[in-house]
């Protein structure tokens, strides 16, 4: 009788996980009402400057970095050039380009970035998720971003990325974004 219960128990052992995680994550309605209002293509057109790090899953930072942006909005697409400097001297290049579609989600490309990243914005807050090989240590791992912006002013914005592996939260990166 007993063996026959334990896939029972890791079932909703299993269930009860999903649960408690599903409930804890927040919704973009949740910044409805919001303010100031994100406007994302007018925010990052121009320079901007960025401070961040990166953590592993207990909090740890691994590593700080810097970022210099340009960001340039022409036929509703915004092209935003991102030069990173991290604290061991790697530099990396990312261009984004990013449309606002109809229904005001919006898409985007970058050639680091696996298919299309899809965002949705509500008053203060971007929600937006992408997929991307990560490099670390000499191996490749296919992550999810879920990353969420905030709009603290007009000329600030936090950034908070929750890095997934197989649903499971492997690491953050949180950025402070400054438009000059």
């Amino acid at each position: 009788m007993q063996s026959i219960l334990k896939p029972y128990k890791l079932l909703l052992l299993v269930c009860s996980i999903i649960m408690v995680t599903g409930c804890s994550r927040q919704h973009i309605d949740d910044y409805n009402n919001t303010s100031p209002d994100f406007d994302v293509l007018t925010f990052f057109s121009g320079e901007l400057d960025a401070k961040g790090v990166v953590m592993d899953r207990g909090g740890q930072v691994t590593r700080r970095f810097s970022v210099e942006m340009l960001g340039t909005l022409e036929n509703k697409t915004l092209t935003l050039e991102e030069w990173f400097v991290f604290d061991d001297g790697e530099k990396m290049k990312r261009t984004w380009r990013i449309k606002q579609n109809e229904d005001g989600t919006y898409n985007g490309t970058a050639d680091d970035i696996i298919g299309t990243a899809q965002g949705e914005q509500s008053g203060m807050a971007l929600h937006w998720d992408y997929k991307m090989d990560l490099s670390v240590d000499g191996s490749i791992y296919r992550v999810v971003f879920d990353d969420w912006l905030y709009k603290i002013d007009e000329n600030n914005v936090v950034n908070r990325s929750v890095i997934k592996k197989w649903g499971f939260d492997v690491g953050e990166v949180i950025l402070s974004i400054r438009k000059m």
